[in-house]
């Protein structure tokens, strides 16, 4: 399934050859001619790769085409690469001028022109072997599609019947949507209630059950059932509604124009109170929507819509004033084992197999809540008793059984095939992780960034920002469960069938290697080793991208195998590895942008050649224990984004830190000897910082980050948090401030009053002796997230809460006296909060647990 991947690389890799340094690097090296011909045979080859994708599985020959499209593409962006590895080498070099005899002697590989004629002869090399499969794509009778907007699966028409006793799980559902439909919503004419959900849901079956229900029949004279799934041209819209109309003389329509059509719906709902389903809704054209809404917005007052769709973002658009979205749940595990009997099982032979009921329970697990699943799984063992067949499914991966038209696989590889190009390599990343992992945007943004997939920013824009918008998509679409934004990052899961999704998808490129799933695909570029005993199998392989070894790496003679066959390497996670120090050769990874060397804790140095990575975006360093330093000239380390260190150092050399030019998000985890930090220094492309159990930490210069936005200061117990009475850091930018286990905190510093026209997150957790929040909290206009935890000596809030409009979440726990104040409605000071939309007051005097 990899190869659904493929047209997003082309993609990439084809920007990438108009990018300014390619071309500059082009013209230089005097292969301009060379590169272009690349761009253009691989312009031919992408422009019949969608329509390749949908034919592969019919052709052995045709999937060999495309794994070694995989392959070119791959090379030849190794190559663009390389240009801008050597780019930012040059950049350094000129930077640090001054020096210049040493600094180059530090970086260089090669002499100008052997460096000249091995690009020169690769280029050419993968412009042989581009026109040989240029030529190929003849063979296979391919058309060219040039936007990846072409949908594999198409769902098939639904119907509005169903029998109500083959429902299971949805009565609760059902009424609470009758509910909202028969009740009358302020005057409206025409309200529009969504109902939203993943594929699998049972969003459709549930809009069955209401449109057949008896109470829909008593309050709208008028019931229509239309699926519109990707075809929401207006035309064919209006000819579906007015061929669901009862009772209707069926016409020919096709020498109407839309205006004929329109006419002729508006004098049949003209006067009634009607009741449309629009099934399975796709697409997200605002205008196109606006207009059939105009034309069928002629009915009686109360005259409602129910549309079901997978997109938040179109049931935001669908809806209307005062009408919510029905946000589906999964069914609970009684409802799920229920449907799995009633689809595994002639009625009542459960009874008779004991055994098979038991590895049912286990099997109904796996479908997490599922109904489609459920049914699926269930129905591919109807009258089967055989104890071993149940086992083999219950050990299977459930996209290995027998799909139809109506399964869960197509049922959810829809979505995936409605994704744009750019989504569609992000989502196969997650298959890199366990199941029921909990992201969170930080740490996705640096996996993302460091394998490429994210767009340039635009001016202004963090590469978390990006980050977030790409993540909001895929929650839109119903990819991503418990989505929780908490203003300064958001966390996320993913549901087990939507993870085994991106694991099918990406198979063959993406792989975590563990002892039930050794064997590795001959093309993979991502791997993920779950043991160290599997590790010598990967030793054939040189094209990797992304490497994690096991926790506790504890082979250095196979590690510096690796590193030297492994040179494109973009990831390299060495999660705790057991050695005082990294082999010198890691500095020819000259491809690295993420280095995570997170809890080794026998870590005492790193070698002067890390600082050969010019690309590295992030190197991670949090919870090493004995590591004495950063390695000198860490300077040179330009697009160093992310910066997260635990060690024993005094001091950071203020030119070091200050010439980090790309940095901006920086950490301090245990630095127990650090006294002060950013003195006499400007960090103006900074966007976080964190500072955790720093205790000899006493002074930090706040105002030397200009553009700070998150702040988040824990267990730094000597730090000065006052800067001097009444000073203010002017037009502070910051969004998102956390102050937690700070003993000396006793009220907001006055200094943070600078950020009232954007602090959005505040966050105040386990500071015992914190006794008041000022008066002046009010002025922080823009404040939409306010969590108070284990504070027991605050005893009330200010008078003038009622000024913070934008307040929409309140969250006070561990405050005993304060939340009895707060008490809901009954409280002495709840008319201080009554006005906030979500409150979550917790009167016990248990003490919470706080995690940042």
């Amino acid at each position: 399934m990899a190869e659904s991947l493929l047209f997003s690389l082309a993609e990439s890799v084809i920007e990438k050859l108009a990018s300014g340094v390619v071309q500059e690097a082009s013209l230089i090296l005097g292969v301009h001619s060379e590169l272009q011909e690349m761009k253009a045979t691989m312009a031919l080859i992408r422009g019949v790769l969608l329509d390749a994708q949908q034919k592969n599985f019919l052709s052995s020959a045709l999937s060999e085409w495309l794994r070694q499209i995989k392959r070119v593409f791959s090379d030849a962006e190794d190559i663009v690469d390389d240009f801008q590895c050597e780019a930012l080498r040059k950049h350094v070099v000129k930077t640090y001028g001054g020096i210049s005899r040493k600094v180059s002697h530090f970086f260089s590989t090669s002499n100008p022109l052997v460096y000249r004629l091995r690009m020169a002869h690769r280029i050419q090399n993968i412009n042989t072997r581009l026109a040989k499969l240029a030529v190929q794509r003849t063979m296979f009778g391919l058309q060219i599609i040039d936007q990846d907007t072409r949908v594999v699966h198409v769902r098939e028409m639904t119907h509005s019947h169903v029998n109500p006793s083959n429902v299971t799980g949805r009565e609760h559902d059902k009424n609470q949507i009758v509910k909202l439909l028969v009740q009358d919503v302020h005057h409206q004419t025409l309200s529009v209630i969504p109902i939203v959900g993943m594929g699998g849901l049972g969003k459709t079956t549930l809009a069955k059950l209401v449109f057949n229900d008896p109470i829909i029949d008593a309050c709208f004279p008028l019931k229509m059932w239309v699926c519109v799934s990707n075809d929401f041209e207006l035309r064919n819209v209006l000819i579906k509604i007015l061929n669901s109309v009862p009772n209707s003389t069926r016409e020919n329509f096709n020498n109407f124009e839309t205006e004929q059509f329109q006419n002729r719906l508006r004098n049949i709902i003209q006067g009634q109170k009607f009741f449309l389903v629009l099934d399975d809704v796709w697409n997200e054209d605002r205008v196109r929507w606006d207009e059939l809404k105009e034309i069928i917005d002629v009915g009686v007052e109360g005259s409602k819509i129910l549309v079901t769709t997978r997109s938040h973002e179109i049931a935001t658009m669908m809806r209307t004033k005062f009408s919510n979205s029905y946000f589906l749940q999964c069914l609970s595990e009684e409802d799920s084992r229920s449907l799995f009997v009633k689809s595994a099982f002639e009625d009542g032979d459960e009874k008779k197999h004991p055994q098979l009921l038991e590895i049912g329970e286990e099997i109904v697990r796996k479908c997490g809540g599922l109904p489609l699943a459920v049914k699926t799984v269930g129905s591919s063992l109807f009258s089967r008793v055989d104890k071993k067949e149940w086992e083999s499914i219950r050990d299977n991966e459930i996209w290995n059984l027998k799909q139809n038209e109506k399964g869960i696989l197509p049922a959810l590889k829809l979505s995936y095939d409605q994704l744009p190009s750019y989504l569609k390599p992000c989502f196969a990343s997650f298959s890199l992780y366990p199941q029921d992992l909990s992201f969170t945007c930080a740490h996705i943004s640096i996996i993302w960034g460091a394998l490429g997939f994210l767009p340039p920013s635009k001016e202004s824009e963090s590469v978390i920002d990006i980050t977030y918008q790409l993540m909001h998509e895929l929650w839109s679409r119903s990819f991503l469960s418990d989505y929780d934004d908490m203003g300064n990052d958001c966390t996320f899961k993913l549901h087990d069938l939507v993870h085994d999704l991106a694991t099918y998808i990406a198979k063959g490129e993406f792989e975590r290697i563990d002892l039930r799933n050794p064997k590795i695909s001959e093309n993979v570029q991502h791997l993920v080793f779950m043991d160290n005993n599997l590790l010598a199998q990967a030793f054939p392989l040189t094209g990797l991208r992304s490497l994690c070894f096991p926790i506790g790496m504890n082979n250095q003679a196979l590690l510096n195998t690796f590193l030297s066959r492994c040179k494109y390497l973009r990831i390299l996670e060495l999660s705790s590895y057991e050695f005082e120090s990294l082999p010198d050769c890691i500095g020819k990874l000259k491809h690295l942008r993420y280095l995570n060397l997170q809890v080794s804790e026998n870590l005492e140095g790193l070698p002067n050649s890390v600082c050969k990575l010019q690309n590295l975006q992030t190197l991670d360093l949090c919870g090493c224990i004995k590591l004495q330093k950063l390695p000198k000239g860490i300077r040179n380390l330009i697009s160093l984004r992310n910066l997260i260190i635990t060690t024993k150092q005094l001091d950071f050399p203020k030119g070091e830190i200050a010439s980090l030019t790309s940095l901006e998000n920086l950490y301090f985890y245990h630095c127990d000897n650090l006294e002060s930090l950013f003195e006499g220094i400007l960090l103006p492309t900074l966007k976080k910082l964190s500072l955790h159990d720093c205790k000899s930490l006493k002074f930090v210069s706040f105002d030397a980050i200009t553009n700070l936005k998150g702040l988040s200061i824990s267990q730094c117990y000597k730090l000065e948090l006052w800067m001097g009475v009444g000073n203010q850091i002017p037009d502070s930018r910051l969004k998102s401030l956390t102050l937690q286990d700070l003993p000396q905190l006793v009220t907001l510093p006055q200094w943070f009053q600078g950020s009232a026209n954007s602090l959005e997150t505040l966050v105040i957790a386990d500071c015992i002796n914190f006794k008041e929040l000022p008066d002046w909290l009010p002025t922080l206009i823009s404040l939409k997230i306010l969590v108070i935890i284990n504070c027991p000596n605050l005893l009330s809030l200010p008078d003038s809460m009622h000024h913070l409009t934008n307040l929409k979440e309140l969250k006070i726990f561990g405050c005993p006296e304060l939340c009895k104040r707060l008490k809901h409605e009954v409280g002495q000071d709840w008319h201080k909060i009554s006005h906030i939309q979500k409150v979550d007051i917790d009167e016990s005097e248990n003490e919470q647990e706080f995690s940042e």
